[in-house]
């Protein structure tokens, strides 16, 4: 949600001071600050702002209004005043409208600019040679003690053992946190706890939207597939193609667009960018993008490179931005450091910050939030890895085995009855294992959902006719 909208449809309900409804706020928008929004969408935000108190209700239903609050000025944010290889974390604002981060002298001037009205901002277009003057190696967005102090703080007990291994021993809490998170950047207004039940136990919370919910298990099913596939993923377009299919299923109007280059124009609301027109010029962006990743020695570079460039290059139709925050932990899960999950991310930082990156190609907002973000998933995460119970080894050993045993069942359409249990025990397990085998089988069975089936490697397809096979 951009400050641009923000400013507006605040200012539309002050205009209002008996209340408006949504369909109304929804015409002034475009009218009075060419601002067009789905109705759905502008629900959200007006969701957000209730929920923040900087907007009230009145009525329900077809009868519910808006109403503007007592609003007073925003206080200013405090400068980032510590050395880039300091220690201390930086600190969450509270304010009367919305929490914010403290951020660095550059980051506060870039985010003075990007809230300026857009009648004040000059449009731009994408600069080719922002990409092309980044050298793997030797121009960093992130400074060398910046770099040492993400190290120190993301280093896990799994840093020798195999590409992924901290990332599965956290899955459970990773799938709920990051799925939760990264859909809230986008406006969806699910809660943590809807999350988890929907993400554990397939229940779809009451009064959501199935674009909300189809956008959480997309989440789900991606941050699953480059988990289970630590070895094989890397910064190649294959890779992120399948990615943004994944997370695009089902959410775009043209589904031949999931994982597929734009080729066609595309607009940013709030902002006085214009990205890329022409498909050829974009493709080669695109691998040269992803060429440039691949060769960036630091993983935390690595990350921060995607999260600047990606978006703004906008190579798909939609859904670049869930693209670059997912794809931002492929390096971090494969060096097993803690993933950056995005958890408590305030939306307006976050946006002004890639705004920066749009309109200025200033990465310093970005940087401060990018910092904030990686330090509060690691404080999260050793809390987690701490209590955590050890893994079942017998379940460690034999997770390629129940992957094919539960492909087996579903492929084959069917019932998981005790003889085929034990049947597969028998083809995949040694004897002294398998009755074990049975039961991590069988579990495996009683929980798969539609919204688990990536971690099986089975299409959805494959699912809803064992599903049905009834």
């Amino acid at each position: 949600m951009s400050a641009a909208e923000i400013q507006a449809i605040l200012s539309i309900v002050a205009s209002h001071p008996q209340g408006v409804g949504v369909t109304d706020i929804q015409v002034a928008l475009t009218q009075r600050f060419g601002v067009s929004l789905h109705r759905r969408t502008l629900q959200r935000r007006l969701h957000r702002l209730v929920r923040e108190q900087r907007l009230s209700t009145q009525g329900d239903s077809v009868a519910l209004v808006y109403c503007p609050v007592g609003q007073g000025a925003v206080p200013s944010i405090s400068a980032w005043h510590a050395a880039l290889g300091a220690s201390t974390p930086l600190v969450l604002k509270e304010t009367t409208e919305a929490p914010y981060i403290t951020v660095s002298p550059d980051g506060q001037t870039i985010r003075d600019h990007v809230n300026l009205p857009l009648m004040r901002r000059r449009p731009v277009g994408y600069q080719r040679q922002f990409l092309d003057q980044y050298q793997p190696g030797v121009t960093f967005y992130l400074p060398e003690p910046l770099r040492q102090q993400l190290h120190a703080i993301g280093r896990t007990p799994a840093d020798q053992r195999p590409a992924g291994t901290y990332a599965r021993d956290i899955l459970g809490r990773l799938l709920v946190d990051l799925s939760w998170a990264s859909s809230q950047l986008e406006g969806n207004t699910y809660s943590r706890l809807d999350t988890q039940n929907l993400i554990e136990f397939g229940q779809v919370a009451q009064g959501k939207d199935a674009f909300e919910t189809q956008m959480i298990l997309n989440h789900k099913a991606a941050i699953e597939m480059l988990v289970e596939s630590a070895d094989d993923i890397g910064f190649d377009a294959f890779t992120f193609q399948n990615l943004h299919a994944v997370l695009s299923q089902d959410l775009l109007s043209d589904p031949d667009a999931c994982g597929r280059l734009r080729n066609r124009p595309v607009e940013i609301s709030g902002t006085v960018f214009h990205p890329l027109t022409f498909p050829q010029v974009l493709a080669d962006c695109f691998h040269v993008l992803l060429a440039k990743a691949a060769a960036i020695p630091d993983p935390f570079e690595q990350a921060f490179f995607l999260m600047v460039q990606l978006p703004y290059l906008q190579p798909f139709d939609d859904v670049n931005k869930r693209v670059s925050r997912l794809g931002a932990n492929i390096s971090l899960i494969r060096h097993n450091l803690c993933p950056l999950s995005f958890i408590d991310v305030p939306d307006r930082a976050y946006i002004d910050g890639t705004l920066g990156v749009y309109e200025l190609n200033q990465v310093a907002l970005l940087r401060d939030v990018f910092v904030w973000a990686y330090e509060r998933s690691c404080q999260r995460y050793l809390a987690v890895t701490q209590e955590m119970v050890a893994p079942d080894p017998v379940k460690i050993r034999y997770r390629e085995a129940l992957i094919r045993a539960v492909q087996d069942v579903v492929r084959g359409v069917q019932e998981p009855v005790a003889p085929l249990l034990e049947s597969l025990a028998v083809r995949y397990a040694d004897a002294a294992d398998r009755a074990i085998f049975v039961g991590l089988l069988g579990e495996a069975l009683r929980h798969l959902h539609e919204g688990s089936v990536a971690r099986y490697r089975l299409r959805r397809a494959e699912y809803l006719a064992w599903r049905q096979r009834k």
